[in-house]
């Protein structure tokens, strides 16, 4: 800001230069204080300069006693997950009264590196959503896969000193914090050195372990599942960020926790957010509104989406509606019950009843396509080969990334060849490198996932996005890798040898071209194709379920295309149980 523009606002603020815009008549949620103040908000060069008292604007807008809350701020989530670009991300966002979002783009960089961060920053450029991206820690995630790229500390500091990102996002692996590895100890360092915040990722993690996570800098958590890790977290200085996503959905259970002595260290986030949820649900203002439901007062629930997230995230000028800030509003008519009606982000009204107002341009995305290689892939590596009649097995948990470890009993050919039972729920699950064509193939068993006949392939596998299959015969599983091969990269259903359903996501094989809502129409079909023909448990999302079964750094267990990981343990393990 420069001195005519600060000179500007201050004499807008005193009353004596008109506004460019003034809100009159509103109810204006202070989040400082968890009260109402009656009166007009006055808006110049996209900061508010007043707030309670009576103004004169270049345009004024008579809200009649309609609530101005501050924009919604998600301190935590990944744009490629909701499987649209970052220019049709905030279309559907901001409609919901988000205005800021910090996405850790780890998803994309584990797949191109450097070079997908470079694509999202400049597709953030196109959107009015204010979308703060932070450095990805773990690429990749663990030692026990292979990624599309590899970053270190000193590839990293070139953003931080240009300022391309907001600090260093979730720091997955725990283990190497807790262990002060050196490597981790060079990416912590050359955040902290710089200032920036550090953002964690330590699931049940729990004692002197949690006490040398938080040692590190470790600011906020957003794998909890219980109170009990809310409360250890907060005792320990970090926020907590009660998760509402797609899938993963702690948000009641943690609601248990919250008091009005801890409330200021927790934080609304999505994390995980499919375009449909987006379309159907909402955002932050579901996740308010749910808030509500479970006895939470509104401006509580508001806070949460609100200042706290500003504080955690460093944001100073802005999560509230205050002078000084900038203008980023939300306008409500129903305290109870939000529904957002218009959104102004910087002064500028982005969205009214619904609808996202500037046009959506898209940058090209032919730098970042182009990335599915599996040249060695041979069907015959599909064949899972077992030494005993007892075999570990992933155990999906619905609605959780978090997974059991069950020990089942399956049978074997004459070759020893696992052999799918219609009567157990147990099929194959396979991961398929497909970065660097490796030929690297490795096949486990998924146990409550519901599949009873047919296969499921993604591109979509969490961190490190390799290739990931189920399914109930290996020439189903085959086509789907082959049909994945083709469409590069997205989602394939596939039922006697033929794909029966797809979503095609040629950009790094993560996110689609298309709108939201043609994705959402995609989804849709899928989801009811694979609950209803192939029969996988209505409880769980058949993609994003799939999808986190090699999330190696949640527990208990999960696959990469090296091996069958034992997250609490941070090793490989047989997937043969010797009696």
């Amino acid at each position: 800001m420069n001195k005519k523009t600060l000179k500007r606002l201050i004499d807008v603020a005193a009353g004596r230069l008109p506004a460019d815009i003034v809100l009159k008549n509103a109810r204006v949620i202070d989040v400082y204080q968890a009260e109402i103040m009656e009166g007009d908000v006055a808006i110049v060069d996209g900061r508010i300069a007043g707030i309670g008292e009576a103004y004169e604007g270049k345009e004024t807008l008579d809200l009649q006693g309609k609530f101005v809350a501050p924009g919604f701020i998600d301190p935590h989530i990944h744009v490629e997950s909701s499987y649209v670009t970052p220019e049709e991300f905030g279309r559907l966002l901001v409609p919901h009264g988000t205005t800021t979002v910090l996405a850790d783009p780890h998803e994309i960089v584990n797949v191109l590196g450097l070079e997908g961060l470079t694509y999202m920053v400049e597709a953030a450029k196109e959107t009015a959503l204010d979308i703060r991206y932070m450095m990805p820690s773990c690429v990749p995630a663990t030692n026990m896969e292979n990624a599309g790229a590899v970053i270190e500390a000193e590839d990293m500091i070139p953003s931080f000193e240009e300022n391309h990102v907001d600090g260093l996002a979730e720091f997955m692996n725990f283990p190497g914090v807790i262990h002060a590895e050196d490597s981790v100890l060079d990416k912590l360092l050359a955040a902290k050195s710089r200032g920036l915040r550090i953002d964690g990722h330590s699931p049940m993690v729990f004692a002197k372990d949690l006490n040398a996570y938080a040692a590190a800098g470790i600011s906020n958590d957003h794998e909890c599942s219980t109170v009990e890790e809310l409360k250890d977290r907060i005792a320990r200085g970090m926020y907590v960020f009660l998760r509402e996503g797609s899938v993963t959905q702690n948000l009641r259970t943690l609601l248990k926790g919250v008091t009005e002595n801890n409330y200021q260290r927790c934080v609304l986030s999505a994390d995980d957010l499919q375009a449909k949820t987006m379309l159907e649900k909402g955002h932050l203002d579901n996740s308010i509104r749910i808030c509500i439901e479970e006895g939470v007062s509104p401006i509580r629930a508001i806070q949460m989406a609100t200042i706290n997230a500003a504080q955690c995230c460093q944001l100073s000028d802005r999560g509230a509606v205050a002078p000084g800030l900038r203008a980023d509003l939300v306008i409500f008519s129903d305290l109870t019950n939000p529904t957002i009606e218009a959104t102004y982000i910087a002064g500028e009204l982005i969205a009214e009843n619904g609808a996202y107002l500037p046009t959506v341009n898209r940058i090209s995305t032919e730098q970042v396509q182009s990335s599915v290689h599996i040249n060695k892939f041979q069907p015959e590596q599909l064949a899972l080969t077992l030494t005993s009649d007892n075999a570990r097995a992933i155990e999906v948990i619905p609605q959780e990334a978090l997974t059991n470890e069950a020990i089942v009993s399956v049978k074997r050919d004459e070759n020893n060849h696992f052999v799918f039972d219609p009567s157990q729920d147990v099929t194959k699950i396979a991961v398929i490198e497909r970065h660097h064509d490796t030929g690297n193939v490795f096949v486990g068993l998924l146990k409550e996932y519901g599949l009873k006949k047919g296969a499921i392939g993604l591109s979509i596998a969490h961190d490190s996005h390799n290739l990931i299959v189920t399914g109930t015969t290996d020439e189903d599983m085959a086509a789907a890798v082959h049909a994945l091969k083709e469409q590069e990269g997205g989602v394939v259903l596939v039922e006697s040898g033929k794909v029966i359903g797809s979503m095609a996501l040629p950009i790094a094989g993560l996110m689609s071209d298309l709108s939201g809502e043609a994705v959402a129409k995609q989804e849709a079909e899928i989801n009811h194709l694979a609950h209803h023909v192939l029969g996988v448990s209505e409880k769980v999302d058949p993609i994003m379920t799939l999808g986190f079964m090699s999330l190696a750094v949640i527990p208990n267990l999960k696959i990469t295309d090296i091996g069958l990981v034992d997250v609490t343990k941070f090793e490989i393990v047989p997937v043969s149980v010797e009696a």
